[in-house]
């Protein structure tokens, strides 16, 4: 009796880090979900899964559609054994005297926070009713500080992390592995586009590793790299004043000109 495929949906995977974790995870006895927006690139991404083994389904659903993303959670043909929410965007301010643009924010915080709690509601249903899965959230080093330039991504990535943080146990207790993903810099041009030093960036190969092994491991959090975890955890110890003037003056203020 032929053994099931393992069905791995991926959002984002027209990404750096999406991209990345899909062809490490290409491989025989693999079904690969892939959703991203640029259907060239999927396609091109697609090819190469393939060639590695994978069986490969695509889709260009528009997430912050409600209906349509439920209706297309709803036709998959099973419940996904392992489901990585790495949709994401970024937008920031470079100007003391200008804010975010109020439609860009609005559109940050619905790919990257109520987008995959939805998701997640969704897919969570069925796995616990089957008795096994894994979520997987990506935040970034970004929530454990908030960062003056991009104040609404920081705010997304807090929240998503949170999210998943009080989801593990509960999940867990019917099967439902959650996992945390928290990276710093991973070369994109997301993260080219961010204001202010990109210090020890990673390459996305890199990155997927990092992340599938403790993916695989159903570790509660991933995080890298080291450095800069601890820089960013220590700014929460710091007295908030001393905090923002480190932030100025490693190039994350914004600019009085």
């Amino acid at each position: 009796m032929t053994e099931p495929l393992r069905l791995i949906l991926i959002t984002g995977a027209t990404g750096a880090i999406g991209s990345a974790l899909a062809e490490h995870y290409a491989a025989p006895g693999q079904h690969l979900l892939l959703h991203g927006r640029r259907q060239d690139v999927l396609d091109t991404l697609a090819t190469r899964c393939r060639a590695k083994g994978a069986k490969v389904s695509l889709s260009s659903v528009t997430l912050e559609d409600d209906q349509a993303r439920r209706a297309w959670l709803d036709s998959l043909s099973a419940t996904p054994d392992l489901v990585i929410m790495a949709a994401g965007m970024n937008t920031g301010i470079r100007d003391a005297r200008l804010d975010e643009c109020t439609e860009a924010a609005r559109q940050l915080m619905d790919i990257n926070l109520r987008v995959p709690m939805e998701m997640s509601r969704q897919l969570a249903t069925a796995m616990r009713r089957r008795g096994h899965g894994q979520l997987v959230f990506v935040s970034s080093l970004a929530a454990w500080h908030g960062l003056p330039s991009v104040p609404s991504y920081s705010a997304s990535k807090a929240a998503i992390k949170a999210y998943a943080e009080a989801l593990r146990a509960p999940l867990g207790n019917d099967g439902v592995g959650v996992t945390l993903v928290m990276p710093g810099y991973v070369a994109s041009d997301m993260a080219r586009a961010m204001p202010g030093p990109k210090p020890f960036m990673w390459s996305a190969e890199r990155a997927a590793k990092r992340i599938a092994k403790a993916v695989d491991a159903n570790r509660p959090r991933v995080s890298f790299p080291l450095p800069l975890c601890l820089a960013t955890q220590g700014l929460t110890l710091l007295p908030p004043a001393w905090a923002q003037r480190l932030l100025q003056l490693f190039g994350y203020g914004i600019s009085r000109k």
